[in-house]
Order: C-alpha cells, then structure tokens, then sequence
C-alpha cells in the first residue's frame, strides 16, 4: 500500500520534469532561429563568391547617344561612370575636385598624379597599406585632360601603330584617365614600368591581391580582353569604392559585366 502511493507520487512528478525539458526544448529553438546571425569572416584570398547583392548604373539609362555615333554618358560625377570604346564622356569634361595625393612620388612627375579627392585620398591608404607590409608603389600616371590624351593618342599611333594604339590607348574622350578615378602605378623595384611583366613582381602580386581593400579594382583583368576590349593591364587601377571593388574582386567581375544592359 505504502509503496503503491509513492509509485503515483512520482508519475506526476516525472510528467512535469518531462513538460520543463520540452518548454526548454522549443525556447532554445526559437532563441537560436530569432538572434542576430553570426558575423561571417572572409579571409584575405579566400576563394568564395560574394554574397552581397549591389546596385550598378544601368548600362544604357546612363548615357545619350552622340552624333559621332559613340554613347556619351550622364553619370560623370559618379565613382562607377563607365567609360570604354563603346561610352565617351562630355565634351570638355574635367573633374571640379581635383587633388594632388598625398603620397612619396619615388621618381615619379607630380603633375601627373592628381585624382579625384575621394579617389586619391583612398590611394594614400593603398600607399600607406602596401609600405606596411614591406612594398614601394609609384604612382606614374592619373588624370590626363582631354588635349593630353589627344597627344599621348597621336604619339602612340606614329611609334607603335594603329592595332597596338587601339589595344593599349583609349580614344581622346574615351579615356578613364580623363574621369580622373584611374591611376597607373608601378614600383621603383621594377624600374618604374608599365608593362605586363609587373604583375610577377611582389609589388604588382599585393596590389592584384588587396587594391579592393581600399575601393580599387584592376580595370583590364588578363582574361576579361574580350569584354574590356584592352589588353591586360596589370598596372591600372580603377576607383570604384570599398564595397563595390570587393564585389567586383571577389566575384570576378570587370566593371562592363556587372552593370545591367538592358535597352
């Protein structure tokens, strides 16, 4: 009899031991689905797609046609204008804010290394960024005027030829230089060149490594020719901004691929 009613004493207890296990249960399972998700590190050289989804300028809703027959674009002020053989900026186009960085020149001529104020206050960082870890860039060509394009371009044709002009030199008013968002560099390791051989040298492997780290891209990828329609450049670097550059590093992109052409 005594043995009897302790059995049912302990039913009822057992049943609510069970019920506090399972509430238990079910609040951490809503706790883990409703707290903030975990921050996910991406290691420098990390081979992964990026999963952040980012808003280009429409190809097309971001130029005019002009009557040499080339689309002249609109957003001239913005760090993603794309300018290419196909897309020409305004006549006389200079940018208002132009600066002189902030940076060692190394051998190279001052004249020739302003940039727009965001851009090169972001190539100071690079600099800066690359010296860190034990490398010396030279920054050789930024913005060129319109006129000087026309004479680089004319100069270029009568040394080198029409094919390799077209290959390696933009058209006066086509130029990314002009947009003053683009900087040639090198290093003094490497003679100060621009040729494809820089992208073997130290300088040349951090800068294709980690120029998206301060809002660069490198704009004529070796295997984007067909898309760019330039050959490889190793030593161009293009300002697009932090976020945008990473996206486009990390998914592999030249900057024609990621903007929406639709008509």
């Amino acid at each position: 009899m005594f043995r009897s009613m302790k059995n049912r004493r302990k039913k009822p207890i057992l049943g609510i031991a069970i019920s506090f296990v399972l509430v238990a249960g079910v609040a951490g399972t809503l706790y883990e689905q409703n707290k903030e998700p975990k921050t996910i590190v991406i290691k420098k050289n990390a081979k992964v797609k990026n999963d952040m989804v980012l808003s280009f300028p429409d190809y097309y809703k971001t130029t005019k046609e002009d009557e040499s027959g080339l689309l002249e674009v609109l957003n001239v002020d913005s760090n993603l204008v794309l300018v290419n053989k196909d897309r020409k900026l305004p006549d006389g186009y200079e940018p208002g804010d132009l600066i002189y960085p902030s940076i060692p020149l190394n051998g190279a001529i001052k004249e020739k290394t302003r940039m727009r104020s965001e851009a090169g206050h972001a190539l100071e960082k690079l600099f800066a960024g690359a010296s860190a870890d034990g490398y010396t860039l030279t920054a050789i060509s930024g913005y060129r005027s319109y006129d000087r394009q026309v004479s680089l371009y004319n100069n270029y044709l009568s040394v080198h030829g029409e094919e390799w002009t077209k290959a390696y030199s933009a058209y006066p008013g086509t130029s990314e230089h002009q947009t003053g968002l683009t900087m040639d560099v090198s290093s003094p390791a490497f003679g100060n060149k621009l040729e494809v051989g820089f992208a073997k040298t130290p300088e040349g492997t951090w800068l294709a490594e980690h120029a998206h780290e301060y809002g660069f891209i490198i704009r004529y990828p070796e295997d984007k020719v067909e898309i760019t329609k330039y050959h490889y450049e190793p030593w161009h670097l293009r300002y697009v901004g932090k976020e945008y550059a990473t996206y486009l590093y990390m998914n592999h992109l030249a900057l024609e691929e990621a903007m929406p052409a639709k008509k």
